[in-house]
């Protein structure tokens, strides 16, 4: 089973790790682990350490949380493969055999979103557009400009988003960033299920700037060319953690879409052991994802496409699909509709796992835009419904960064803006409704006048 192992190495060691400037490797933080066979491939990556409040508890977070990365509280992932026929009786000697040995977690596999429907395209990109209002938000001046839009997938193909959008497209090629052991550059991936969440993130945020982070790009024995390990999301994330501390705190905008999550338990611990990832807020990659939206970062995921009407063959959680950071109370859980703004029936349902108000809100899906899987198929799946409703919140972000308005602030905006689409407030099905940029300018206009 691939694992992730938390170490809590020398102040030294850790000073190094959470340096942008020095290149650590495996043999600097862990000279050899005991029936663990470490990953050289993977860089050691800082995971910080949550501070709650006086009387807190520090595994919530449902709560005021700080993140410290000094060298004398953070501690250092690796990874590495221990047999499975080991696993029950290897993990307690490695914890009692080593004092820096924190824990080990799951490394679970994780896979696009993409759509278990084969139903033609309603509508296509320009009702999209239409309904997110772009032209009212370009008219606000909030078009994108000088927002960092990261896309963690399979890669973006540049010169295809440009051509089936017909417009310039700017990507970062210096900001953007490839996992150990992928071949290729930013923005000259392969077509593919990167290359359409790119283009759908861009319909309502056009002058935004893409980030390239192909986390799905796996290089693991048996592994699909759309999938990838959850280890390698959290170097994604700690590397966008470079990149927000880059830029000046007065104007920080940086936008996440993450259109991947695990569907199966199969390669997780199970629910209750320590090193579990679908329901435990202690995992180092959802203690990674909320120190990121701490230090202001936006981050949206999609619900899944585990609906109860048309699951995806994959969905192999039966109950509460919604697992894992997918589900976590810091970030925008996006499940799907179409543009005659109906629920698709493979929109995953709530309740979440860290957090039961799940999905928050739904964006659009299924409609034709990107052409990434040939001329007739659609944008789909709550793939598609993530990256829209980033590109709306990266229009936000052109004139309102988080030191004007918080990632909390704003996710609590889109929630009461919404269409509420069913019963009075929230539901599983819709969350808190469908996005509404009419009542979202609305709501700034009035805190821009305060």
């Amino acid at each position: 089973m691939r694992v992730l192992i938390q170490l809590r190495p020398s102040p030294e060691v850790v000073a190094a790790v959470t340096d942008p400037g020095v290149n650590t490797t495996v043999a600097d933080v862990a000279d050899g682990l005991p029936g663990v066979v470490l990953d050289p491939s993977f860089t050691p990556v800082a995971v910080p350490r949550p501070v709650p409040p006086a009387g807190g508890d520090p595994l919530s977070l449902n709560q005021p949380l700080t993140f410290s990365l000094a060298a004398e509280d953070a501690s250092v992932l690796v990874r590495g493969e221990i047999s499975d026929d080991e696993l029950s009786t290897r993990i307690p000697l490695l914890t009692a055999a080593r004092s820096d040995v924190v824990g080990v977690f799951s490394d679970p596999v994780v896979q696009p979103s993409l759509t278990c429907g084969g139903d033609p395209p309603v509508g296509d990109w320009h009702d999209v557009e239409r309904l997110v209002r772009a032209e009212d938000l370009a008219g606000e001046g909030l078009d994108g400009t000088g927002v960092a839009l990261a896309v963690l997938d399979t890669g973006i193909n540049l010169e295809h988003v440009r051509r089936h959008l017909d417009r310039e497209v700017t990507l970062d090629k210096e900001r953007s960033w490839v996992p150990g052991g992928v071949d290729g550059t930013p923005g000259r991936f392969e077509v593919d299920h990167g290359t359409m969440c790119a283009f759908d993130a861009l319909i309502a945020a056009p002058k935004a700037t893409l980030l390239d982070l192909p986390v799905l790009l796996s290089r693991r024995q048996g592994g699909s060319a759309l999938d990838g390990l959850l280890s390698d999301a959290v170097a994604a994330f700690a590397h966008l953690r470079d990149v927000l501390n880059a830029q000046p705190e007065e104007s920080r905008a940086l936008v996440v879409s993450n259109s991947w999550g695990s569907f199966s338990p199969r390669w997780d611990f199970p629910v209750g052991h320590p090193g579990n990832y679908s329901d435990n807020a202690a995992h180092p990659f959802n203690v990674i994802v909320a120190s990121l939206e701490d230090a202001g970062a936006d981050i949206l995921f999609a619900a899944g496409n585990c609906g109860r009407d048309c699951p995806d063959g994959r969905c192999a959680f039966r109950e509460r699909p919604i697992v894992g950071a997918n589900s976590h109370p810091r970030v925008l859980s996006i499940g799907g509709v179409d543009v005659e703004n109906e629920r698709v029936g493979y929109s995953s349902q709530g309740p979440g796992r860290l957090a039961k108000r799940k999905p928050d809100v739904c964006s659009y899906t299924h409609f034709s835009g990107s052409r990434a899987f040939g001329d007739d198929a659609p944008d789909s799946g709550t793939s598609a419904a993530c990256p829209v409703a980033a590109g709306l919140v990266a229009a936000v972000r052109t004139r309102w960064p988080a030191s004007r308005l918080s990632p909390g602030q704003l996710r609590t905006m889109l929630r009461r803006t919404a269409d509420d689409r069913s019963t009075v407030g929230f539901d599983f099905d819709y969350g808190y409704g469908i996005t509404d940029t009419e009542g979202i300018l609305a709501a700034l206009r009035r805190r821009r006048d305060a």
